[in-house]
């Protein structure tokens, strides 16, 4: 494995996939707004024996997107595997959220995920291969405020760009873990046993990352990681939407 760049690579699922891609023998360009925490988590890589390097960028801020779009597309140092997985959750009362917020929300999970696919997939489509891994959320699946809004269309862009472009050897998986033991959720205040969230339901980060790696290499569009969640993603979608928007009120 050549180079993989992570967005959101400071903490939660973005660090786990640099700890499980360096163990594999890749190279990193990890990227978040946390200097700190990115050095933490490329000093960890390092360790594998791999070259990790730090780009602090802020994806809302057009010139930092442009300096993470530029390394994406320098030919010196080609991008194999893009992980887009930078976001952030919002409450999900739309009517008492700020606009802004939302504006915000909605640019960060399909703006520049979808800026970062294009700029990525020309060289890797030039050179035959590559992968594109788009952390999305079992949230795409119901009603479910903006969250599953943004992450239904991540899902089904990544649908139809791995049936375009598989066969000119460029994967597209979009991946769509359940709850997770990762600080996204601590830091909206949620925990296993609050709010209706069963602690059968929630998964560990290490065994996601896993899974969805596997599922990548083997061109898979869609991964979900676990059993469990496998069948609750097909059994909400035979539901009305009354009924799935209740089921999707749990949690935040």
């Amino acid at each position: 494995m050549a180079t993989a760049l992570i967005t959101g690579a400071s903490s939660g699922l973005g660090a786990e996939f640099a700890r499980q891609l360096a163990a594999r023998g890749a190279d990193l360009m990890l990227v978040a707004r946390d200097r700190e925490a990115l050095q933490r988590v490329a000093v960890e890589a390092r360790a594998s024996g791999v070259e990790a390097e730090v780009l602090v960028a802020d994806l809302l801020v057009p010139e930092q997107r442009d300096a993470v779009i530029a390394r994406v597309t320098d030919p010196r140092h080609p991008i194999e595997l893009l992980i887009n997985n930078a976001g952030f959750g919002l409450p999900l009362a739309f009517e008492r959220n700020d606009i802004e917020d939302e504006v915000r929300h909605l640019r960060l999970h399909v703006e520049e995920p979808m800026r970062l696919m294009h700029a990525a997939l020309q060289p890797m489509l030039d050179r035959g291969h590559g992968r594109i891994v788009n952390v999305a959320s079992v949230a795409a699946f119901m009603p479910r405020s903006t969250y599953g809004a943004v992450k239904g269309w991540t899902v089904a862009f990544s649908r139809w760009a791995n049936t375009r472009y598989a066969p000119r050897g460029v994967t597209v998986t979009a991946v769509c873990p359940g709850f997770t033991h990762t600080n996204f959720h601590e830091r909206m205040g949620l925990a296993p046993g609050r709010e209706g969230i069963a602690s059968w339901m929630w998964l560990d980060a290490a065994d996601v990352v896993a899974e969805s790696l596997r599922d990548a290499a083997r061109g898979r569009s869609v991964s979900v990681p676990s059993v469990r969640y496998k069948v609750m993603t097909r059994l909400v979608g035979l539901l009305p939407d009354r009924v799935s928007a209740s089921l999707g009120q749990k949690g935040r």
